[in-house]
């Protein structure tokens, strides 16, 4: 009986007591995929606010969201890919020069994310104006891949379906 009651107490006494809960306590893998997933659904709406910001001639948080590497790429609704932070930069500032306005909204949206990269898809959907103010409706697929740089979701990369709506918009300004 004494050497069962000194077993019981030895094994008690060796079992590791549970750390404290703390505020600094290492988060579990699914805590950071959801901080992860929350941080990148932001980054994802401030990309729409920029975009329509950059409509009205507001460059600054286009600039401020994107990622400034020579690894960033945009593909938007004309077709063409742009690389590297300075044609991508160069095409938003023309852009944003023109100051169409229109609007587009992030709809249905699906947002997935780890540790350092993550992506949300979903449906554009808005309006854009030609250059002669007319109203051109858009709705397209769209990709928005982030990386995360010094604790900050960036945008790297933007893919949207082609627009034959803004194309010909396009084609009949040129003419």
């Amino acid at each position: 009986m004494w050497l069962s009651a000194i077993l019981t107490a030895t094994c008690l006494v060796a079992q590791p007591t549970p750390p404290a809960q703390t505020h600094t306590q290492k988060q579990t893998p699914t805590a950071l995929s959801n901080d992860a997933t929350k941080g990148v659904r932001a980054a994802n709406d401030r990309f729409y606010a920029a975009l329509n910001a950059m409509f009205t001639g507001d460059l600054a948080p286009m600039n401020a969201i994107w990622s400034h590497g020579d690894d960033v790429s945009n593909q938007g609704p004309f077709g063409a890919r742009i690389d590297g932070w300075a044609g991508v930069g160069a095409e938003f500032r023309k852009e944003a020069n023109m100051k169409l306005g229109g609007r587009v909204v992030c709809q249905d949206v699906i947002v997935r994310a780890g540790t350092d990269m993550g992506y949300a898809v979903c449906v554009e959907e808005g309006e854009n104006m030609t250059a002669d103010g007319r109203p051109v409706k858009v709705r397209h697929r769209a990709t928005n891949v982030f990386r995360r740089e010094q604790g900050q979701w960036k945008l790297v990369h933007h893919h949207t379906d082609l627009s034959p709506e803004l194309q010909k918009a396009v084609a009949v300004e040129a003419k």
